[in-house]
């Protein structure tokens, strides 16, 4: 038994598909195979039912499958200690992030991280929080950027940044007129908010039912990204709160929409979130430098109310 073919093994679990398992692996098709039935006569069981379509695990492969996880998440982190001790910041990192922290955060530190850690390699993907939760404990991601707290006891966070709402209220809306706007001005009934499965949706909730008592909750409409709310609330549909980071690079014309809140503004808390057993602390160390240090000048609020992702 190698960890090669533990490594092809995993590959065909995750992908249902020998082809696929082979391309992800760079190898040729008939050698993961045959690595895996050399695997199989081994242990003298099969760990994979070929006659279905996709291919499953077999009750024993699921068994394997979990044991594989743990010896393939060990080995690879011998390479983590190595560099841990010698103090080396590169390599393979796997980084997370949630669709309304991408599309600002990324553009803002990533040019400076690359240039001040050449070696990093650096893999990102926008995940939701759940997706990235779920990665996370699986051993697919190194560590990811989301709204916390989480309460998850498996993952670590360190705070890079206390992120305010601000309003954007079109010119027919009832809060127009005013110059800033308190949290109990909030009404969730003509409030547009993201989709189900973003934390940002959950926090305006939260924020609102902290403040006033509802019913049910009705929303006049749901969207999947932060550009679309807007272009809703231009149309009169409702008004929207965006993370303080989106108003900077709103267009000019749709600046006179925006309003802040009196103090104490609430906000959200952005966090590098990793496993409790992660070893790369290396990166995660330069990655929270590198963003505190650039989020540093471009958000100057002192006063704020942090509001949770989680459902109260």
């Amino acid at each position: 038994m190698t960890i090669t073919q533990l490594y092809y093994v995993l590959a065909v679990a995750e992908h249902q598909n020998f082809t696929r398992a082979a391309e992800k692996c760079f190898v040729t098709q008939p050698t993961l195979s045959m690595q895996i039935q050399k695997l199989e006569d081994q242990l003298n069981i099969l760990i994979f039912d070929r006659s279905k379509k996709p291919i499953e695990l077999t009750e024993v492969g699921k068994k394997i499958v979990n044991q594989a996880k743990n010896i393939v998440n060990e080995a690879d982190r011998i390479q983590d200690i190595v560099d841990q001790q010698k103090g080396f910041i590169g390599g393979e990192f796997k980084l997370g992030i949630i669709p309304t922290v991408m599309p600002t955060l990324l553009p803002m530190f990533l040019k400076t991280f690359i240039k001040k850690y050449p070696k990093v390699k650096l893999k990102i993907e926008e995940l939701t929080t759940q997706e990235i939760i779920s990665r996370i404990n699986e051993g697919h991601l190194d560590a990811a950027i989301a709204a916390t707290p989480l309460d998850n006891e498996n993952i670590k966070e360190r705070v890079l940044y206390y992120e305010p709402f601000v309003g954007y209220i079109p010119l027919s809306h009832r809060l127009n007129k005013k110059n800033n706007i308190d949290i109990d001005d909030l009404e969730i009934d003509d409030m547009l908010l993201l989709e189900d499965g973003h934390c940002f949706r959950d926090g305006v909730i939260n924020l609102c039912k902290s403040f006033k008592k509802h019913g049910e909750d009705t929303f006049q409409l749901d969207s999947g990204s932060i550009e679309m709310l807007i272009k809703l609330s231009n149309e009169g549909l409702g008004m929207t709160l965006l993370p303080y980071l989106h108003t900077l690079d709103i267009k000019d014309n749709e600046k006179v929409n925006l309003r802040y809140f009196n103090e104490p503004s609430p906000a959200r808390e952005v966090s590098i979130i990793y496993h409790k057993s992660e070893l790369k602390m290396q990166i995660i160390d330069a990655l929270q430098n590198v963003i505190s240090g650039i989020i540093r000048g471009a958000i100057a609020f002192q006063n704020v109310k942090i509001i949770s992702p989680l459902p109260k």
